[in-house]
Order: structure tokens, then C-alpha cells, then sequence
């Protein structure tokens, strides 16, 4: 696999960021699910086989960043009229001063951009931004449904926060609220049950804090 030498660098920076949040690399490797194997594949799609409608058609993109870019971008890509999606998270640091609510990017690494193909130019200009991610040459659009989703949740309060990228478990489908229709995996934690919902695109999941009655569990031939 051939990178160029900007992409190496932010992928080496996004590797050892990885261990700054307290992630480590392994944890995001991707399960035998039918996802790309990251050495397999480019993460970064350059646009180069791109025909028909999806050319022309807006979609919500992942923009993939360099590490610690991801509200920068966000901000320079909305003053340029880019319509951008930066999921966030709050956590309680304590200072000398105090305790303070800091805001962390739900996504590391990532902002999503609502583009046509044929204005990525735009986005790719923007200090920051590594490439759009994407699979042979080809940028890949996100599902506009789970996007407005998350956007949807995070805006009535949702509360969520990142989780090492998991595929295997409990598949259930949420049946009611601002994810109703969104299918994660669900999981136990202190005592509670807890969704995970994963981007696979972008090998990333999140996990959000929900009533188990709005949780409906899937069957192995359901999709």
C-alpha cells in the first residue's frame, strides 16, 4: 500500500494518540466482519473513480484529520460554507482553579462533511484535513440515515462517549427516542445495560447510555 507522505504522518499521529486517550491500537483493529483490513486497504479516497450521481449528490463524508484538528477543521470548513457534523462528548477535569467541563471529539481523528464529490477540493483544502476516507481511490459516503440520527440524539441530550471499535455481541435494534430504527450492540456495564454503536467506515464506536425497554434484540438473519 502506497501512501503519501502527509497521510503517513497523520496516520502514525492518529496511532500514537490512540494511547493518549487510553485506547491502545489493538483495540481498534477490525473484527472478521467483511471491513477492509486497514493494512489492505487506502483509508483515504482520492476521488478518482468517481461517476454518475454520486458526484453530484450531497453526502455526509468522514473527513479524516490530523490529530487534535478535528474542531479546528469543523470551524474553518463551516466558515467556508461546508456543512459539518463534529459529534462531541463532555467530561469533568479537575484543575487547580477548580473542576472545569471540557469537550472532547465523540470521533477522534474525524469530522463529517456534508458535500457533493465534486466540491471536495473544498473540503481537502482545509488546514487539517488529511483526505476524505474512502475505499480503492474512492471517497465512501456514510448511511445519511445514521448520521442525522446521531445528530438528532446528540441534540435532545444524548449522552455518549467513545468505545473501543466493537462488531461482535448482542445485535437489538433501539425501538424508541431520538436512535429509534439504529441497531447497535449491547452490553453491561456497572450494572447497567449500555448500546454500542459502531461507524464501521471509520472502525469507531460509540457508547451510549439507554433504557433497555427501548432495546429490541435482533436475530442472527435479521439486518
Amino acid at each position: 500500500m502506497i501512501l503519501e507522505e502527509s497521510t503517513q504522518a497523520a496516520l502514525r499521529e492518529r496511532r500514537s494518540e490512540g494511547s493518549d486517550l487510553g485506547f491502545r491500537a489493538s483495540e481498534f483493529a477490525p473484527a472478521q466482519s467483511g471491513i477492509p483490513n486497514p493494512e489492505q486497504r487506502k483509508p483515504c479516497g482520492e476521488g478518482n473513480n468517481l461517476t454518475g450521481d454520486v458526484y453530484f449528490q450531497p453526502r455526509w463524508y468522514a473527513a479524516y484529520t490530523r490529530s487534535r484538528h478535528e474542531k479546528a477543521v469543523s470551524e474553518m470548513a463551516e466558515r467556508k460554507s461546508i456543512e459539518t457534523f463534529l459529534p462531541l462528548y463532555e467530561v469533568v477535569r479537575r484543575w487547580k482553579n477548580g473542576d472545569h467541563r471540557v469537550q472532547f471529539p465523540l470521533f477522534p481523528g474525524y469530522a463529517f462533511v456534508r458535500i457533493a464529490l465534486r466540491d471536495r477540493q473544498e473540503v481537502l483544502k482545509v488546514p487539517g484535513v488529511v483526505c476524505l476516507v474512502g475505499f480503492n481511490g474512492t471517497p465512501v459516503a456514510l448511511p445519511d440515515e445514521e448520521v442525522e440520527t446521531m445528530r438528532r440524539a446528540l441534540s435532545h441530550g444524548l449522552k455518549a462517549m467513545p468505545h473501543p471499535y466493537l462488531t461482535v455481541g448482542q445485535g437489538v435494534r433501539v425501538t424508541a427516542g431520538p436512535l429509534v430504527g439504529l441497531q447497535g450492540i449491547l452490553v453491561r456495564r456497572k450494572g447497567a445495560f449500555r448500546l454500542i454503536v459502531s461507524v464501521d467506515l471509520i472502525q469507531r464506536s460509540v457508547l451510549v447510555d439507554l433504557d433497555a425497554n427501548v432495546l429490541d434484540p435482533i436475530g442472527h438473519g435479521e439486518a
